[in-house]
């Protein structure tokens, strides 16, 4: 590789990690957490003792409630509000309701209710200020809604160009050294750039992972508001100039659940977006389905219902964007193989956290050498290091 290459990979890595190392330190720190957020939640939260143990709210068990009771009870708790979601547990009979003064109020204005299906009572209502939820919003958009999810997406980027270009520069530098050499009887410098670049090409796949789905995942927002203005709205192309649905006007969730899975037979509902908001039209009930494997449980089918009438009007799978969106949040969080890949998760981000604290270190040293020396460095075989002293034995 010429140096004036070397020099524009140096260049582009050298620049790329100082923007984004503290974003990326941040979001290490708060993912770190969030990868075992169901365990800490089992720990910290009371567990309820439902009804019917062993089987999920979405199933169409004989005991569990009709799900127009359960919202009854949802909308008897919050008057004056309005449906907005339904969210379903496959595990076990746990359910939420979102109610909301107004079918598209800003998420700061609803209210999350927990419910047994197995026995129609309350268990409580999610703890929108509780500490894994401060950390969540932190990690996701830094309080800022989507103009801070936009710039993380940046961060993200920005993440993998310099992850690219440090495996671009590795290739000459590590040629006169054997794969894996810390060469522990050099300097301090000389030592935290072996550790810094042994451990970020060991987590090399790794962080392209989580740093590609990181960028997927900021633009969850717009990923809907694409769908809904191409093909959600191409679904209810026959309701074009209908006046909108009033929530004392919805039929029955029930009759409307029970077309939907006509539609989509072996699927799992796993939530209900009602009439007005981001997820549905202003006409109907929307009813997404996941797989019923491991593999196509991540996969969602929207089925549009009358929410008036509870006829069935459309299903077809989400576009590819939105499928890459549903596969990319589980995966950049480690949420498919259970406790050992999460373990996995949480090891590979400890060693990311030590590759980006090494960078910023060797960054800070290497403000004492020119680019022209640094470059020299990786010309060299990194046999050629600025300002290098041998520590003395013993």
């Amino acid at each position: 590789m010429q140096r004036s290459t070397i020099r524009a990979w140096f260049l582009v890595h050298k620049w790329t990690s100082i923007i984004c190392t503290a974003f990326l330190l941040m979001l290490c720190v708060t993912g770190l957490p969030l990868i075992f957020h169901h365990e800490i939640d089992e720990l910290t939260a009371a567990t309820p003792q439902y009804g019917l143990p062993g089987t999920g709210s979405s199933a169409e068990a004989p005991g569990l409630k009709p799900l127009d009771t359960m919202l009854a009870k949802a909308l008897a708790a919050r008057p004056g509000e309005v449906p907005v979601f339904m969210a379903f547990d496959n595990e076990q009979p746990s359910m939420t309701i979102t109610t909301a003064p107004r079918p598209d109020s800003p998420d700061a204005d609803m209210t999350v209710q927990l419910f047994d299906r197995s026995t129609g009572k309350a268990t409580g209502a999610l703890d929108e200020d509780g500490v894994m939820q401060i950390i969540l919003q932190l990690h996701t958009d830094m309080f800022l809604g989507l103009p801070g999810m936009l710039f993380l997406g940046l961060m993200g980027l920005l993440f993998v160009v310099a992850i690219v270009s440090g495996a671009v520069l590795y290739a000459p530098f590590m040629r006169k050294l054997d794969f894996g050499t810390l060469r522990t009887v050099r300097s301090r410098r000389v030592k935290w750039l072996d550790y810094h670049n042994l451990l970020g090409i060991v987590a090399l796949a790794w962080m392209t992972v989580v740093g590609a789905t990181g960028i997927v995942n900021a633009l969850a927002t717009p990923i809907f508001a694409q769908w809904q203005t191409t093909e959600l709205a191409d679904m209810v192309r026959a309701y074009d100039g209908k006046g909108a649905v009033p929530p004392e006007r919805y039929g029955s969730i029930d009759k409307a659940m029970a077309a939907a899975r006509k539609a989509v037979p072996g699927n799992n509902p796993q939530f209900i977006a009602f009439p007005g908001g981001a997820f549905s039209s202003k006409h109907h009930v929307a009813i997404f389905f996941q797989g019923a494997t491991p593999l196509t449980e991540r996969l969602l089918t929207p089925v549009l219902v009358d929410a008036e009438t509870g006829e069935f009007t459309d299903a077809r799978a989400m576009p590819w964007y939105a499928q890459a969106l549903f596969v990319s949040q589980p995966l950049h969080f480690g949420d498919y193989g259970g406790l050992p890949l999460k373990l996995l998760w949480a090891i590979l981000t400890v060693f990311t956290i030590i590759v980006l604290a090494s960078g910023l270190y060797l960054w800070l040293g290497k403000r004492r050498a020119g680019t022209d020396a640094l470059v020299r460095e990786v010309e060299s075989g990194g046999t050629l290091v600025p300002g290098d002293r041998a520590v003395p034995a013993g």
